[in-house]
């Protein structure tokens, strides 16, 4: 049940997720907002607990419709249930969708649309030489894959193996941090005060999410290695780095970008365009995202036959 849950989540996510902007749940950005002025008010309090707090808040709902109605219907309606967290999990925008659209801009040569659909990608700011921002779109399709979608799928599978019922809470605890985080980031480039509680809060988000997704990000990195060139990709692994301020959620995304990019192994063809360039080498790392899925896919399914997940 619980993997017939997480194929046929995956399966609308994929080919239906156009018909669902709903799920980015930008509805949420009150609730958390008043849980960060709760937090202000206790501003000599660790950040990291209200932080906790809220993410504990935004999940009980979820876990008492679970547990509430999850047996009944002799687990029908905890297949339903469960397809239904998970597709408010993943995302909230598709990496796939994204890609296209990108690569639609590039084919029209419109560069406001190029700008535009390449920080959605990125989610940050767009380099201004074109071959930086080719390398820079390569990276964050890799790096999103994991944050949108197989660290998602990991809490689902990992700790559906102990209860059906806690795998879609999982999946859902790790978007609510996700959407912490993402909220805590907006509230901080709002706010000019440096050092201030909301720029506690941001990194004590930044934190709690990235502790979730430390897992995942190395399971996804090895993964790249396997759908891709594995050599290059294995060679960046294991690449020593100086990063010794860098976060955890930081060291992370470096590494995923790093093995993602090494896998996609894209190199310049003769008498190729920059737009062409650009256009190939999304869609390559669009298909690495795919084979990586499809692989996981497979293990999931044996896992399940063998008894390992339920």
């Amino acid at each position: 049940m619980h993997l017939i849950a997480l194929l046929i989540g995956l399966i609308v996510e994929r080919f239906a997720t156009r018909y669902f902007h709903w799920r980015r749940m930008r509805w949420l950005d009150r609730i958390i907002d008043v849980g960060f002025r709760q937090a202000d008010r206790v501003a000599k309090c660790p950040a990291i607990i209200p932080v906790i707090i809220l993410a504990v808040l935004l999940v009980i709902p979820v876990g008492a419709i679970m547990y509430g109605l999850g047996d009944t219907l002799q687990g029908f309606t905890y297949l339903i249930l469960a397809i239904i967290v998970l597709m408010f999990s993943i995302g909230p925008k598709d990496i796939g969708e994204e890609v296209d659209e990108y690569c639609k801009a590039l084919e029209a040569e419109d560069e406001e649309q190029i700008q535009i659909a390449a920080k959605a990608i990125i989610e940050g700011d767009v380099p201004a030489d074109a071959r930086e921002r080719i390398a820079r779109v390569e990276e964050a399709v890799c790096v999103q894959a994991n944050n949108r979608l197989f660290a998602v799928v990991f809490w689902f599978v990992v700790l559906g193996a102990v209860s059906g019922t806690i795998g879609p809470l999982a999946a859902w605890t790790y978007r609510v941090t996700d959407l912490i985080r993402r909220r805590a980031v907006f509230s901080a480039a709002r706010d000019d005060q440096s050092g201030s509680c909301v720029e506690r809060i941001r990194d004590a988000a930044a934190s709690l999410h990235g502790l979730m997704a430390w897992v995942p990000a190395r399971l996804t990195a090895i993964g790249y290695a396997t759908a891709g060139h594995a050599d290059d990709a294995i060679a960046a692994f294991r690449a020593p780095t100086e990063e010794r301020d860098a976060t955890m959620s930081e060291h992370s995304e470096h590494l995923l970008a790093r093995v993602g990019l090494a896998a996609l192994a894209c190199q310049d063809l003769p008498d190729e365009t920059i737009t062409e360039r650009g256009i190939r080498g999304a869609r390559a790392a669009n298909k690495l995202v795919f084979r990586l899925l499809l692989i996981w896919a497979v293990i999931i399914a044996a896992m399940t036959l063998y008894g390992l997940t339920r």
